[in-house]
């Protein structure tokens, strides 16, 4: 698989995974808005992975769409873990959703100037919506930290922390990282590192919460190893595809 074939999937199959885990929360957010917001978010994150996926199909030979996502076993996705981990109580879902979309959003800024220019015209798209994902997180993340009670302020404290290093498993390099710079595909996952921790840092000052400082990052996602809980979520993902994968909707 050549580098920008790896990125591109690295990609889609964290918003498709993703995109999983938020339904979960339908009809069971703690409040009406926030179970809204959530299926609004998985919504798009589905159609950021279907626009790749078509990419992937279209532009570099690869299958269809719908093959791609619903016939491929854990071993074949290059998802990072941090998206395959259960939802569990809500505040480690929205430490996630924001540390998350904070480093979709500033990926999505930086594709804008890709090389490839059905990467940089879709990034011009899905900059802006990643950037009301990002709004939602971070006022959120502020507002339970710092305007809560101690509980609440806590509960964000632990969910950062268990948040962290699977948090740094998101820029965990694929294939030829420097091919990809090189080529000005994509300046690296060091330079989105960089700026994401710049911008997740203010946050948490804002918020009053403390980042962990020695937590290695939590890595082999991109490389087809996974946790055990991504083969259960594609069982249950694609139960109805595989019950007869030819079927015209």
């Amino acid at each position: 698989m050549n580098a920008t074939k790896d990125l591109l999937y690295r990609i889609a199959d964290d918003c498709l995974i993703i995109a999983h885990r938020n339904s979960e929360w339908t009809g069971l957010g703690p409040l009406l808005e926030e179970d809204i917001a959530f299926s609004s978010i998985a919504q798009d994150k589905l159609g950021h992975a279907l626009a790749l996926y078509r990419i992937l199909h279209e532009e570099f030979g690869e299958r269809d769409p719908d093959t791609i996502a619903f016939t491929r076993n854990e071993k074949d996705f290059t998802c990072c873990h941090f998206v395959e981990l259960p939802n569990g109580e809500y505040d480690f879902s929205l430490m996630r959703h924001f540390l998350f979309d904070a480093a979709e959003f500033l990926r999505w800024t930086m594709l804008k100037n890709s090389s490839i220019a059905s990467v940089a015209a879709l990034a011009a798209k899905i900059q802006g919506e990643t950037k009301y994902h990002v709004y939602h997180g971070r006022t959120w993340v502020i507002r339970l930290a710092s305007a809560g009670n101690e509980e609440s302020k806590a509960r964000m404290q632990s969910a950062l922390e268990t948040c962290w290093p699977f948090a740094l498993g998101m820029f965990e390099h694929g294939v030829d990282e420097q091919a990809l710079i090189r080529e000005g595909v994509f300046a690296g996952e060091d330079e989105l590192k960089t700026q994401w921790e710049e911008f997740v840092r203010s946050t948490m000052v804002e918020a009053g919460l403390i980042i962990p400082e020695h937590d290695a990052a939590v890595l082999g996602g991109r490389k087809g190893y996974h946790t055990e809980h991504l083969q259960p979520l594609l069982d249950e993902m694609t139960v109805v595809f595989r019950t007869d994968p030819g079927a015209e909707w």
